[in-house]
């Protein structure tokens, strides 16, 4: 009797600094949304990240870990800060519980990095700030952000540096550097958001100059063997935006940064291609291209531009973003385009998606986005002429999936029944308690 094939995703892969994932999947990051008032990490993070370990998956990456508490992506994030460059900063204690509970199973768990940069909402940040003064066009949400002086830069750099020596020290296995999206580090890679006429603005180089200065800083204080990722976009699909062309000039030169793992991604808040949409179409790029029909067949939504940075990377690449079946995914890792796939909202329903696709348990993740809208047709549809009911069907998927990663931090079931209104309304209800929670707490700071 002959044992069947085992899966190219059940195989380990040895990253270029000796570290090794021991399989093919990884959770890709999603925001958690579950720290405390202070901004820490707490049992609900370690039971999420548990299930999640259990799951299968052969790397974790949180939600984005803020370098500074006072500009935030949503009330519930962690934030390091002050991150001391020697030392232990407060809540170690917790930052070491959650590492300890998400690399359970014998798994890497990084911890994604990130200042959210102008894409900070109202009720969490009054001034947010980027690299240049231009607002986020997103229904009047975002304050105008003011423009960093280099000074500050500076300061930011460090910052993540600190924060990669604690997450080490705190047990997380390697860290990944959030440019993407839109957020402070991808803002400066965009000319549309980095107006600036310094060493940090106008060319490639320049605006490149934060990314990489980055890296660098983070190498320095976390030694040569432990894992460092980068997660960029391949394309801000945005007129005047970060390009296709200049993804690829930046990939030549983190070849240079000896970086463990790329992650592939695009779009930003006014293009979430991310999240499958296309957001405002007066901002897209007439040159971009429509995708491919292979593409759409093979699921995953950024393998063409995969396929092209191949070509110039020294280093393994992470794709995320619409694989479904065990299939594309095997397809994609025999074309050498993807060394790792990566799965986010299949997740946050079924934990145990990693560990069936590699074993043949199952030949598809369970798909839910589908169905998660106000109406299929018509005026309360996603593609809705009016503004606010598109924005509930995009947002409302988007809480839909917050829900359950809910339910599973709280050890409770997951509830695929639930309508997207009541999710969106849930949501907005949880974003805003948080937040004056979170201004309550920083009014009792001495």
């Amino acid at each position: 009797m002959t044992s069947a094939p085992t899966s190219t995703l059940a195989q380990p892969l040895k990253l270029p600094c000796g570290a090794v994932l021991p399989n093919r999947i990884a959770k890709g990051a999603m925001t958690e949304g579950v720290a405390d008032a202070h901004l820490h990490a707490t049992v609900r993070h370690q039971r999420l990240y548990e299930r999640w370990s259990e799951g299968g998956a052969g790397l974790l990456i949180t939600g984005n870990v803020m370098i500074d508490r006072g500009i935030l992506e949503r009330p519930g994030n962690v934030a390091i800060d002050p991150a001391p460059a020697e030392g232990e900063p407060e809540g170690m204690a917790q930052l070491r519980d959650w590492a300890s509970a998400a690399t359970r199973h014998g798994n890497h768990c990084w911890m994604q990095i990130s200042h959210a940069g102008r894409q900070s909402p109202r009720y969490v940040t009054g001034r947010p700030v980027g690299p240049s003064a231009v607002q986020l066009k997103l229904m009047g949400n975002y304050a105008r952000p003011r423009a960093l002086t280099e000074t500050e830069i500076l300061d930011f750099i460090q910052r993540f540096a600190n924060v990669a020596r604690i997450a080490k020290e705190a047990g997380f296995t390697g860290v990944q550097i959030h440019s993407a999206h839109g957020y402070l580090l991808s803002s400066f890679l965009s000319p549309v958001t980095n107006q600036r006429e310094d060493r940090w603005g106008g060319s490639l180089e320049n605006r490149a100059r934060f990314l990489l200065e980055t890296l660098k800083a983070v190498r320095a204080k976390v030694g040569p063997d432990f894992p460092i990722g980068v997660k960029l976009n391949s394309d801000d699909f945005r007129q005047g935006g970060f390009t296709h062309e200049e993804c690829l000039q930046v990939v030549k030169w983190l070849n240079l940064e000896k970086i463990d793992l790329l992650e592939i991604s695009g779009g930003t808040y006014e293009q979430p291609r991310l999240l499958g949409h296309t957001g405002d179409n007066s901002t897209v790029r007439e040159e971009v291209p429509a995708v491919r029909e292979s593409t759409r067949q093979r699921e995953a939504y950024f393998l063409d531009y995969a396929e092209n940075i191949r070509k110039v990377c020294d280093f393994p690449l992470m794709v995320t973003g619409g694989f479904r079946t065990r299939k594309a995914m095997e397809e994609a890792l025999a074309s050498g385009n993807a060394n790792v796939i990566g799965l986010g909202r299949p997740l946050c329903t079924d934990p145990d998606t990693p560990k069936d696709l590699i074993t043949g348990g199952i030949e598809q993740a369970v798909t839910h986005e589908h169905n998660l809208h106000l109406a299929k047709k018509g005026l309360f549809s996603p593609a809705s002429p009016l503004t606010p009911l598109k924005v509930i069907n995009v947002l409302g998927g988007q809480a839909w999936y917050y829900q359950q990663i809910f339910a599973l931090a709280d050890g409770r079931p997951v509830n695929t029944r639930l309508g997207v209104m009541r999710a969106f309304s849930a949501y907005f209800v949880d974003e805003l308690s948080s937040a004056i929670r979170l201004k309550k707490a920083a009014r009792r700071q001495p």
